[in-house]
């Protein structure tokens, strides 16, 4: 049987290293836009010239060939035409699946302010060759403006400040890193990017920017009048998954690919995972969506339930945090703080049932609490102080 995977990051490789495990016969060719393997999750080390690119590498030099998996490398797909099982790439050959596997994962997106599409010095970071790039222009680049402070744009924040690249940060929200922490967690985090050399423009909005003659952004203007000069811009504002391949394929489609809870498309022979799906974005969960997939091309009815990306960990500073479960608050929500020392802790309860939990600076009982809020146990009934809790009294 010809298995076709479209992807070569988290939830491509896993799910072609299990369909080697369980189908040996089978041939297996894996399709990638990269032409070497990596972590996307350490992006920001290779950036900041902490590690190599063999360094932030997630498989082993011999993986292709360990595992028999024909690989063919800096080739997208351009068309797939499922009528005949196909694919097309862009070098002009096609290739011929029973089954196949999207995990194509997802673009950076660029807002669509004046210049910003069309300028020559904006950046996102998403893949390998992004970095490359970045690093490139921050050698002579001092002065970087960062559109988001997600994840993505505190990494990018990080290791441009170690190259000595001084960063100004704008965030839509009144605090950084909205979608993981509240307010406290995230101003432990501000002061500490501060001291290395950020600025922060909170709950602020670019409406606009300057650009010299050759079509570079010199400076980004802000809703409020102020001007930030920069050398390059660095957009870390969200990303989309890469789907315009499948135009016409009629795979059924919205923002992602739309797949039922076993990771299957609308077309029998055809799953996705990753990115693609627009599940979740962490690392953990295009690793697991991968298994699950490869399972089922393998004959199983495995389904995926893991369906909120439930942990995001961040760590910058020698401060660490954990955001477990969904932070969205509710006006009728219970919150319970617990703030003694170098830790914090904050709860969010509905209905008595635990459904987000922040963790700073002391994650020894992470799992703990990452199992409650999966299980959606409730514990708004007992007796003792929340935090106070522990696997004895359950």
């Amino acid at each position: 049987m010809q298995q076709v995977i479209i992807g070569a990051s988290a939830a491509g490789l896993t799910a072609a290293k299990l369909i080697r495990q369980q189908r040996p016969e089978d041939e297996i060719t894996v399709v990638s836009i990269d032409t070497q393997t990596y972590s996307r999750c350490k992006l920001h080390y290779f950036l900041s010239g902490q590690r190599t690119a063999t360094e932030i590498n997630f498989v082993a030099a011999d993986f292709f060939e360990k595992n028999r998996i024909h690989w063919k490398k800096g080739v997208r797909a351009d068309r797939l035409e499922p009528q005949e099982n196909r694919v097309h790439l862009s070098n002009k050959t096609q290739l011929a699946y029973d089954q196949l596997l999207l995990a194509s994962g997802a673009n950076y997106v660029v807002p669509p302010l004046p210049n910003f599409r069309t300028a020559n010095n904006v950046y996102g970071l998403r893949s390998l060759s992004d970095a490359q790039r970045i690093a490139a222009v921050a050698r002579h680049g001092k002065q970087c403006v960062i559109i988001g402070s997600g994840l993505v744009g505190l990494d990018a924040a990080s290791a441009l400040c170690a190259r000595g690249v001084r960063c100004a940060i704008l965030e839509l929200a009144d605090r950084i890193s909205p979608l993981q922490l509240d307010t406290t967690a995230a101003a432990a985090y501000q002061r500490l990017f501060e001291q290395a050399g950020c600025r922060f423009y909170l709950a602020q909005k670019a409406i606009g920017s300057q650009t010299d003659a050759q079509g570079n952004i010199t400076a980004v203007l802000l809703e409020n009048n102020t001007t930030i000069s920069c050398d390059f811009v660095l957009t870390a504002a969200g990303v989309r998954p890469a789907i315009d391949f499948l135009e016409g394929s009629g795979i059924e489609t919205g923002r992602a690919v739309m797949v039922d809870q076993f990771l299957r498309t609308n077309l029998e022979n055809i799953w996705a995972a990753g990115d693609v799906t627009g599940i979740t974005g962490v690392w953990p969960s295009a690793v697991q969506q991968g298994e699950i997939a490869a399972k089922n091309m393998c004959g199983d009815r495995v389904p995926y339930t893991d369906i909120q990306g439930l942990k995001n960990a961040m760590s910058f500073y020698g401060l660490s945090t954990l955001s477990i479960g969904v932070n969205d608050q509710q006006p009728t929500d219970q919150v319970v703080v617990e703030h003694t020392g170098n830790s914090y802790k904050r709860a969010i309860l509905r209905d008595g049932v635990l459904t987000h939990v922040i963790l700073q600076g002391d994650l020894s009982d992470a799992l703990f609490w990452q199992e409650l809020v999966k299980n959606r146990v409730a514990v708004g009934g007992l007796k003792k102080p929340l935090f106070a809790l522990s696997r004895a009294d359950f």
